[in-house]
Order: structure tokens, then C-alpha cells, then sequence
């Protein structure tokens, strides 16, 4: 008999990616998500959070969530299709409904597990499945779970979205089989935006239900200064069949989302893996999430600014880093979208970590984000606004970009 060592693959393939630079090393964040922060006991600049709307520590939504917790308790003992679907959770659909101005919502632990739990059931075996090529894992982890047929399109390539549905079109000619078209709305590494618009025009032309994943532009995109996503941004709503939310991001609390019809809903309640089996979010991250989306209603005496705020601050650091000399397309592209993320582009892993470690010297906590996250050659800091930062912050942050970028010779 063989003896075999079960675990020592653990060690062995956890020292491999030490040794290629791929290891997370975790950072330990010792006050609020918030501008300024202390991070190992270091006082520092925020600017890797995706607190995009600096409500992660905002005194209604912690107001809101300490009163649910006192009134509801600390869980709610169950999934929602047994025994954990509490009013709060009802009223928090409502009001991300009303929000979104669609008809129905469904709140799910993560926006993570509303991607894995919602794409599958969507389609059959030898359905089809059509995916922009720089999707979140999350939408790929979704559609490996389906049995259906997967093609890909070429990232924000029209073009290249109409071949594979001509395709499609070819190999289904009866259409009978479904086509599920997936897409980021803002895409996480790049910070570009999905011209769903366009998007959706094409999908609508053969028949596909549509499916976004608005994760970056919650809180951020749309129409006046909203803040209602993408899908407000280009005026879709009913003609994007699914929208994917998440409230870890631009809201300040967690869970995901699942926006669309009525029917939409009605089906995945039944039909979610996810939703099924995953207990209920805790009544303290219901009361936040609601106190998030007070804070958004212009109708609301909670109302705050705040996207206003995000968007000022997006734009005019987005133009300075460019100015200063982070001219790299990918960075010069980014700074015509009216997105919260700024892909400041180093180079090689080592250039990108090299400068984090220098920003954090100096005062500022910005991560690098590396190879094989990011093609090779295109590493770098992300870079998420905050609509807390001041001017003076965001001048700050750009006199050390500028002169540590000279230093490292980035430009």
C-alpha cells in the first residue's frame, strides 16, 4: 500500500506562490473604513477601499443597523425560504426596488453568491452563455456551474459580441435554446465601463436575456447624480432583464443583489442554489443597508450629497494623474470614465509593489495589484476615490505619486 501524505500539498504549493509573488499578505486595519485610517499601527491615506461613498462608517447607517440589531437580534436563525425571512428584509427589497426603478429585488449574502446561485438556473443544457472576456470571477465561477455552451467575446468588442451571436444564430437557427449575455457594468481592474447601451442593443437584436453585474457602479453611475448604476446611467431599465448589486462596495455594508422583474424574482426564490441554502443576512446589515439607501433619497431627510461629492473627486484626480506623468493608456482611458477606479500603471510586479511600499513610507495605503491578476507588464496601484477625501488629500496623494513615480523611474 502507498503511503501517501495528504496535506503536503498545502505547504508546497503555498510556498510556490510566495516565490512567484502572487501571496496576499494581509494588512490589519485597526479603525474604521474610512479617509484617514491606521493600518498596523500606522496612520495612513485611504485610497485602496471600495468605500466609494465613505458610508461604511456613516452615523445613520450605524444608527440604523444598532437598532435592528437591539429590535431583531444578531441573526436571524435560518434561510429566508424557511424560517429567516424577517420584515426588514422585505422592506430592504422595496426599497433597492424603488431605488432602482424596476419592479422586484432579492437580497442574497454577497453579490459573489448572487452570481454563482442566478446564472445557473438562467440556463439549460445547451443553452448558451456569451461573456465579455474580462468578467469577475464571480461570473465565471457562476456560468462553470451551468452545463450550458460557453463563448466568449472579445472585452467591450462589439464586433466581436455580434460574430459570436451571428454564430449562435447559425448553430440555433430554429431559436430554441436561450442565450444568457453577461457582462461587468465597471470593469474592477481597468476601471472601464461596459457600453451596455450598445450592448444591450445587439442582445436585444437576437433574442438575449441580459445580465449585468453592477458592482462598481452602484453608488457611482447614473443618470443626475444618482448614484443607481449603470443601468440608470443609459436608461435601460426593464430592457436589462438582470442586474446584480452588491451593497460591500459604494453602500458601505454587504450583500448582493438581484434587480429585474417581478417574475425574475418569483423564479430565482425557487430556483437559487445560493439563496436556498445560505442563511439570512443578520437584521444589523439590513438596518445598514437601509440606512445607505436613505442616505442616497433625495426625498429623504437623511439625504446626503454624497455621489456629487465621488464624482468630483473621480474627476479631478483622474485628470491630475495623468498630467502628472501616468500617461499609460489603460490609465488615460480610465480617466475619461466616469468610474471610481484608477488603475495607475507601473509596469513590472516588482515596480508596483516597490512604489505601494514607498506610498505606504510616505503616508498613503495603496495596494498593487500584479501579474497574473493583470496581464504581465501592466502591473499596478488601484487606486478607489472616496467621496470623504478633501482636496488637500487628494493634492497630497498626487505630490507623492508625482515624485515617488520620478523616483522609481515609472515616467
Amino acid at each position: 500500500m502507498v503511503k501517501r501524505n495528504p496535506t503536503k500539498f498545502l505547504k508546497d504549493e503555498y510556498q510556490k506562490i510566495q516565490a512567484e509573488g502572487r501571496e496576499w499578505v494581509h494588512r490589519s486595519l485597526e479603525t474604521p473604513s474610512e479617509t484617514q485610517v491606521v493600518v498596523d499601527g500606522q496612520e495612513l491615506l485611504m485610497l485602496c477601499s471600495n468605500n466609494y461613498l465613505n458610508l461604511s462608517n456613516h452615523p445613520h447607517l450605524k444608527k440604523k443597523a444598532i437598532e435592528a440589531a437591539e429590535k431583531l437580534g444578531a441573526g436571524s436563525g435560518s434561510v429566508r425560504a424557511i424560517a429567516g425571512n424577517m420584515a426588514i428584509h422585505e422592506e430592504w427589497e422595496r426599497k433597492h426596488a424603488e431605488f432602482k426603478e424596476q419592479e422586484a429585488a432579492m437580497v442574497w449574502m454577497s453579490g459573489f453568491i448572487a452570481n454563482e446561485g442566478a446564472i445557473p438556473p438562467l440556463v439549460r443544457k445547451d443553452d448558451y452563455i456569451l461573456s465579455d472576456m474580462l468578467n469577475h470571477g464571480s461570473i465565471i465561477d457562476g456560468i462553470r456551474l451551468t452545463k450550458t455552451q460557453r463563448k466568449l467575446y472579445e472585452h467591450c468588442d462589439m464586433g466581436s459580441l455580434e460574430e459570436q451571436l451571428k454564430l449562435i444564430d447559425s448553430e440555433d437557427p430554429n431559436g430554441e435554446k436561450r442565450i444568457l449575455l453577461i457582462t461587468d457594468g465597471v470593469f474592477s481592474m481597468d476601471g472601464d465601463m461596459a457600453p451596455l447601451d450598445e450592448i444591450e442593443k445587439l442582445g436585444s437584436e437576437y433574442g438575449a436575456m441580459m445580465y449585468v453585474d453592477d458592482a462598481h457602479g452602484d453608488g457611482v453611475l447614473g443618470r443626475d447624480k444618482k448614484g443607481k448604476g449603470i443601468v440608470d446611467h443609459f436608461g435601460l431599465q426593464g430592457k436589462v432583464q438582470v442586474e446584480m448589486n452588491t451593497y460591500s462596495k459604494a453602500m458601505g455594508v454587504v450583500g448582493g443583489t438581484i434587480t429585474g422583474s417581478r417574475d425574475l424574482v418569483n423564479f430565482l426564490r425557487n430556483t437559487g442554489r445560493s439563496y436556498l441554502l445560505s442563511g439570512s443576512p443578520p437584521p444589523a446589515i439590513a438596518g445598514g443597508a437601509i440606512g445607505a439607501l436613505e442616505v442616497l433619497d433625495p426625498k429623504s431627510q437623511y439625504f446626503e450629497p454624497v455621489v456629487e461629492k465621488l464624482l468630483g473627486n473621480c474627476s479631478y484626480f483622474k485628470s491630475k494623474i495623468v498630467d502628472i506623468g501616468f500617461g499609460h493608456e489603460i490609465t488615460a482611458a480610465s480617466a475619461k470614465c466616469p468610474t471610481a477606479i484608477v488603475p495607475i500603471i507601473c509596469g513590472e510586479n516588482d515596480v508596483a509593489k516597490n512604489l505601494s511600499d514607498r506610498l505606504m513610507e510616505e503616508g498613503i495605503f495603496a495596494l498593487p495589484i500584479v501579474f497574473p491578476m493583470v496581464p504581465r507588464g501592466t502591473a499596478r496601484i488601484r487606486v478607489m476615490m472616496n467621496a470623504g477625501l478633501s482636496k488637500d488629500d487628494l493634492d497630497f496623494a498626487l505630490m507623492k505619486f508625482e515624485d515617488l513615480g520620478r523616483e522609481l523611474k515609472i515616467f
